[in-house]
C-alpha cells in the first residue's frame, strides 16, 4: 500500500524544479521529442481522456514507471507498478540489462494490463483497476527463456491471445513473431504458441510486438532492424494466426531521427490518430517522440513522407493532438526538496531496495547511510545508488548535504552513472575530510576507479553540482556557501548504462561495517537548465 500511498500523495507536492525540456510550445504545436528522458520501449493506452504510458525500467527499482498526460504532449510521473523485482534474490544485486523489457500496456474489461517479458525468466502479467494506485505482484505467465516483447489481445468473440519475439542471447532463435492463445483471464497460455512471421529476410531483429483489431485486420505492429538504426513494421491479416503481409511504416529517411521505431497507435476519442515511439540518443538513451499517424488503404502510416519515397519519416515539431484538455506545460518530474516523508517518483534504486539505505522525513532532508562494498571495485555492482534520468540533454544538477563522517572510507555524493562514471564526493582518509572527484572509466569490465582531484574539506556541510552540456559532457563544481561554485577535476563524457541511458543522481557507502556509522543528510536535489 506504500507505493499507492506515495504516488497519490505526490501529486500534492509542489515542486520547485524550472523545466529543461519542454515540448509544448504553447502555441497549439509541439516539438520533438516530447520526453527527453530515458523511457524505452514505450506503450500507451488511452481510457477515456486519459493517457496513460508505461516503460522498460530493466534493473532498476521500483519498476515500471507510469506516467499520465491528458495530450499527449505534457506527462507526468504518478506511480510504478511494483517496487520489487522477482526473483528477489537475482534482483537484490545490480543485474545491468536484464530484467523488465518492453511492456504493452492494455485495457480489457475495467482492468489496466501490463504484460512484461523478462529475458532470463519468462512472461509477467500486473494488473489494476487504478493505475495511480496498487497493483497486483508479477504473475508468471509463462516461465521461458528469451520470451521477450508480450502483448495480450482480446478478440471480439471472447478468445484472448498472446504475441511476443524472442532474444537471440537467451532463446538461440530471434528475428520471429509467434503467437498464442491465452486464457481469458490471461493466467497461462494455452498452447506452444505458431509462427505467424518470419523477419530474417526483410525485416531482421523484428521484436517488440504490439497486437491490434480494425476493420476487419489484426494487425501486429513490430520494430525491425535494431535499436540504433531500425524502422517500424506494420503487419497485417484477416486471420489471427496469418499468413501476415508486411509494411515499412516509419524510419529515418532525411530526418536526424535515427531509428524511429517502437512504440504505441494512440487512438483520440474523436478518431485522429498518433503514434508515440522511442530514439536512442545516447548517453541519454532511449528517448521519446510522438508522431502523427493515418489510416490509407488499412495501413497505419506514421510521420509524414517528406522525401517521397512512401514511408513515413518523423517530425520535428507538429500540431498539438485534438484533445479536450488544455494542459498546463509538464514534464516528468526531477528536483527534489526532500520535505515530504516520501521520495519523489523520479528516483530509481540499482536493485531491489533494502529500507535502511535511505529514509526520507519530514525534517527537510533524506538521510543516506553509508552502505559497505562487498568485494568491489569500483560501483558497477554497488545496489544502493539513487539516480534519475537525465532530463535533457544540457542541465544542472546541484545538491546540498551535511555529511556526519565517522569513520575512515566512509563515501558520499553527486554521481553520473553508466558504463563509464564519475562523481565528486566527500570522503573521510586518516580522520579528515576530503572531497574529491573521481572516474572510472569501462566500470562493467572491472575497471578500477582513478581519482582526478583530492582537496582537503574543513565542513562538513557543501554543495556539489555537475553542469551537463551537449553531448553528455559533465563539468563538476563545488560551494562552501551555495552562492560561488568552483570547478574541480576534469571534464568527464557521460556514457549510457546497459539498455539504459547515463543516470545522475546520490550514493553513499564505506569499506567496512562499523557500529554507530555516519550517514549524510541531503537538504535538495535540483534540476535547472
Amino acid at each position: 500500500m506504500r507505493l499507492a500511498f506515495a504516488a497519490l500523495l505526490y501529486l500534492f507536492i509542489t515542486h520547485l524544479n524550472a523545466q529543461v525540456w519542454d515540448p509544448d510550445l504553447g502555441d497549439g504545436t509541439y516539438r520533438n521529442p516530447i520526453i527527453h528522458a530515458d523511457y524505452s520501449d514505450p506503450d500507451v493506452v488511452r481510457v477515456g481522456d486519459d493517457f496513460y504510458l508505461t516503460s522498460s525500467s530493466f534493473n532498476c527499482s521500483p519498476a515500471l514507471p507510469i506516467l499520465h498526460s491528458k495530450d499527449l504532449v505534457n506527462w507526468e510521473i504518478i506511480n510504478y507498478a511494483f517496487t520489487h523485482q522477482l526473483p528477489a534474490d537475482f534482483f537484490d544485486k545490480p543485474q545491468h540489462g536484464n530484467g523488465v523489457w518492453a511492456p504493452a500496456f492494455r485495457y480489457h474489461d475495467g482492468w489496466f494490463y501490463i504484460f512484461y517479458g523478462d529475458p532470463d525468466f519468462g512472461i509477467y502479467m500486473i494488473k489494476t483497476q487504478n493505475p495511480a494506485e496498487e497493483w497486483t505482484p508479477p504473475h508468471l505467465v509463462q516461465a521461458a527463456k528469451g520470451w521477450i516483447d508480450p502483448c495480450p489481445f482480446w478478440d471480439e468473440d471472447g478468445k484472448a491471445y498472446l504475441v511476443h519475439a524472442f532474444a537471440g542471447s537467451r532463446a538461440g532463435i530471434k528475428s520471429i513473431v509467434v503467437l498464442h492463445e491465452m486464457a481469458p483471464d490471461a493466467s497461462k497460455l494455452l498452447d506452444d504458441g505458431v509462427l505467424v512471421f518470419d523477419g530474417h529476410k526483410a525485416h531482421t531483429t523484428i521484436e517488440g510486438t504490439k497486437m491490434h483489431k480494425r476493420n476487419g485486420y489484426y494487425y501486429i505492429l513490430a520494430p525491425a532492424g535494431g535499436v540504433p538504426t531500425g524502422w517500424q513494421t506494420v503487419l497485417r491479416s484477416k486471420n489471427v494466426w496469418g499468413p501476415y503481409e508486411d509494411k515499412i511504416v516509419l524510419h529515418q529517411g532525411d530526418s536526424d531521427v535515427n531509428g524511429p521505431h517502437q512504440g504505441a497507435w494512440v487512438e483520440l476519442a474523436n478518431g485522429d490518430d498518433w503514434f508515440i515511439h522511442f530514439q536512442e540518443k545516447q548517453p541519454y538513451g532511449r528517448i521519446v517522440h510522438l508522431q502523427p499517424a493515418r489510416w490509407e488503404n488499412d495501413w497505419l502510416l506514421i510521420g509524414k513522407d517528406s522525401n517521397h519515397d512512401g514511408i513515413g519519416e518523423p517530425v520535428a515539431s507538429w500540431k498539438k493532438p485534438n484533445t479536450e484538455a488544455n494542459s498546463a506545460s509538464k514534464a516528468p518530474q526531477t528536483s527534489d526538496e526532500f520535505n515530504t516523508p516520501l521520495l519523489g517518483l523520479q528516483w530509481q534504486w540499482h536493485a531491489n531496495p533494502e529500507p535502511t539505505w535511505a529514509f526520507p522525513s519530514s525534517m527537510g532532508f533524506l538521510r543516506m547511510n553509508p552502505v559497505v562494498q562487498k568485494e568491489t571495485t569500483n560501483l558497477w555492482e554497488t545496489p544502493n545508488l539513487l539516480l534519475q534520468k537525465m532530463p535533457a540533454e544540457t542541465f544542472t544538477a546541484t545538491t546540498k548535504f551535511t555529511f556526519h563522517h565517522h569513520f575512515d572510507s566512509e563515501k558520499t555524493g553527486l554521481i553520473v552513472m553508466g558504463r563509464d562514471y564519475a562523481y565528486l564526493a566527500l570522503v573521510q582518509q586518516d580522520s579528515q575530510l576530503f572531497l574529491q572527484q573521481t572516474e572510472c572509466i569501462k566500470a562493467e569490465n572491472g575497471q578500477p576507479e582513478r581519482i582526478i582531484k583530492s582537496i582537503p574539506i574543513d565542513q562538513n556541510e557543501i554543495f556539489l553540482q555537475v553542469k551537463v552540456t551537449e553531448g553528455g559532457k559533465c563539468l563538476f563544481n563545488y560551494s562552501l556557501n551555495g552562492k560561488t561554485f568552483m570547478p574541480i577535476g576534469e571534464a568527464f563524457m557521460a556514457r549510457e548504462g546497459k539498455w539504459i541511458g547515463a543516470k545522475v543522481g546520490l550514493f553513499s557507502i564505506r569499506d567496512e561495517h562499523e557500529n554507530n556509522g555516519g550517514y549524510a543528510d541531503f537538504d535538495w536535489f535540483r534540476i535547472t537548465p
